[in-house]
This record gives structure tokens, C-alpha cells and sequence, in this order.
């Protein structure tokens, strides 16, 4: 089953071209399961539908309940944000949790659930996306928890491990980051551990997301640092949901134009094969 998680950069900079790049990028991919963050909607349009219809996708999204901050930025009162989830499969459920932010800097980040009818197991998948600014580490810190409590109540009833994806605005060895795994700090929520797919990547391979290689990230003067993430909670039987390989995508132009300001992490994940008939 191939993974993929990406912000798409919402409608700024040149985004009529971009999203023709996002585009190219995933079908060339042809990820199973899609995690976006910054997807917009407006005048009845929406980029995940469009996305989703091109690429023959089931589709589900979930918009932000606190967009003025971000309409401000833009200087369009009219365009939404959200996240969304594409599928190759069957949507069976979704959930939406409004992730806790303190009222002066709260612009409505969520994350949204989405129970997908794989062919030998449901799969619990989730997006997320996390406060941005620098020294939000402890608003991170309780949005994660509070990520977490929301994974523990959708994850049951499969086989199969939760598959947790989006941007996450934290760097690596974040208390944020570490609350996920419970190994370098008690878990988040007791009992529930989330390995970091990136883990299994290459040492040599290039692993920064938010990269000064990228024109949108050189003019913003920042460090490149990997702040995207696919996580897996502990594989099922048989290894099912084990990582099998990690790398970027989307790092680099399309046609010379790059598709966002973030580059995406695609994973291909173990999928146990049904069993034969007797």
C-alpha cells in the first residue's frame, strides 16, 4: 500500500500552475492513500475533489472552522482551508477533531479521520496539521496529545495499524515528535506508540521537507528541516502495515514551476495477502 502526505501550499504563489504540478506528481506516484493539509476550496471548487476526480479517487475533507488568519494572509475573505483524505478504496467513516490552540493564535487546525476499505483490512488513517509557528513546541506538544486520544478512540476494530500522516511544523528530536513514539518520553496517551516511517529510509537519503533547495523556502530565509511525517503504530500479524520503503517526493519543478513550498513523503507499507479458500 503506498502512503503519501503533502501540504499543498493552499492558493498562495503561483497556485493555477502548482496544481497542475501536484497533479503530475501524484499520478506519476499513483500513491493507494493520500494525506493533503492546506487544501483550499472556493466558488464551489475544491482542490482535493478535482484531484481526486483526476486521478479516480474517493475523496474527503475537512475545512477549518477558524480561517480568518489565513484569509488575511491571502487577502481573500472568500477561500477555505482544510485537510483532506484520497482513497483509492471506500471511505467507511470519518471523523474531524479541532486541534487545541490558544485563542490568540488559534486558525482552526484539525485533524481528520478516515476508515478506508482496503481489500484484506480496514485501515485507520489519519492527517493532521500542527501549529506553525516556531516556538509553538508546547502548543505542538498538546495538540499531539490530544492527536493521539483521537487516534486511540478511531484505531480498533482491524487488523491493521493506524497510518498517520501530515505536517507537523516540528523538527525530529521535538518533545512533540518524541511524545508519538513513547520511547525517548512517556507516550502521549499510555499504551499508544507511533513508530516515524522515515525511520526505515536510507541514512543518505535526502530527507529535508521544508527545504532551502525550494525558491518558496529560500525567500522565507529558514533552515531545510524534515517537518512532514507519515507515523505507523507497531505492525499486525504477519508485519501487516510494516514500512517497506520511505523517500521525498514532489522536490523538485514540474515544468519548471515546484509544487509547493513543501516537498511530500510517500511510503510503501506491508499489506498481508488474503487467504486462499481451503
Amino acid at each position: 500500500m503506498r502512503v503519501l502526505t503533502w501540504n499543498v501550499w493552499w492558493r498562495f504563489g503561483p497556485w493555477e500552475q502548482r496544481q497542475k504540478a501536484i497533479l503530475s506528481v501524484l499520478r506519476d506516484l499513483q500513491p493507494d492513500v493520500i494525506g493533503l493539509q492546506e487544501v483550499w476550496a472556493a466558488g464551489g471548487e475544491n482542490l482535493a475533489q478535482w484531484l481526486a476526480h483526476e486521478l479516480g479517487m474517493q475523496w474527503t475533507w475537512a475545512p477549518s472552522q477558524a480561517p480568518e488568519r489565513w484569509r488575511q494572509r491571502l487577502g481573500d475573505p472568500a477561500v477555505d482551508i482544510g485537510n483532506a483524505v484520497l482513497s483509492r478504496w471506500p471511505i467507511l467513516d470519518r471523523a474531524v477533531l479541532r486541534l487545541p490552540a490558544p485563542e490568540r493564535n488559534d486558525d482552526g487546525r484539525l485533524a481528520l479521520y478516515a476508515r478506508l476499505d482496503a481489500p484484506t483490512h480496514p485501515v485507520p488513517f489519519f492527517t493532521a496539521h500542527l501549529a506553525s509557528a516556531t516556538d509553538a513546541s508546547a502548543v505542538r506538544c498538546q495538540q499531539v496529545t490530544a492527536l493521539v486520544e483521537f487516534i486511540a478512540a478511531h484505531r480498533g476494530g482491524t487488523l491493521f495499524p493506524p497510518v498517520v500522516t501530515g505536517d507537523f511544523n516540528a523538527w525530529p528530536d521535538s518533545d512533540e515528535i518524541r511524545l508519538l513514539g513513547g520511547y525517548k518520553t512517556a507516550p502521549a496517551v499510555p499504551g499508544h506508540v507511533l513508530f516515524d516511517a522515515w525511520e526505515y529510509a536510507a541514512p543518505a537519503t535526502p530527507s529535508a521537507t521544508w527545504d532551502a533547495e525550494n525558491p518558496f523556502v529560500a525567500a522565507t530565509f529558514s533552515p531545510s528541516v524534515r517537518i512532514d511525517y507519515i507515523h505507523i503504530g507497531p505492525p499486525g500479524p504477519g508485519g501487516i502495515g510494516g514500512v517497506r520503503s520511505i523517500r521525498r517526493a514532489g522536490d523538485g519543478p514540474v515544468d519548471g514551476v515546484w509544487p509547493s513550498d513543501h516537498a511530500a513523503v510517500v511510503a510503501d507499507l506491508a499489506v498481508a495477502r488474503p487467504s486462499k479458500a481451503s
